[in-house]
């Protein structure tokens, strides 16, 4: 598993991140706090308080070219 922070300030920044980690078949998750939603529902992700970094975490060890999509969104 690798966890990186990312950061989503607007909508037009979750839609583009969601478009990225759907195109992986790995399962991933946000993490802000104690509450956790699927990476990839634009629904799950307003949940969240965006208004802090929150954490990504992707369940392979074999995601450097997902990592190099994300960059834009890393911390």
């Amino acid at each position: 598993m690798k966890s990186i922070p990312i950061k989503l300030s607007f909508a037009e920044e979750v839609k583009a991140f969601v478009n990225v980690v759907s195109r992986y078949p790995f399962d991933m998750d946000l993490r802000a706090g104690r509450h956790v939603v699927d990476a990839k529902s634009i629904l799950g992700i307003f949940s969240l308080d965006l208004s802090k970094p929150i954490s990504l975490e992707v369940y392979s060890d074999d995601c450097n070219e997902l990592m190099a999509d994300l960059k834009a969104f890393a911390i």
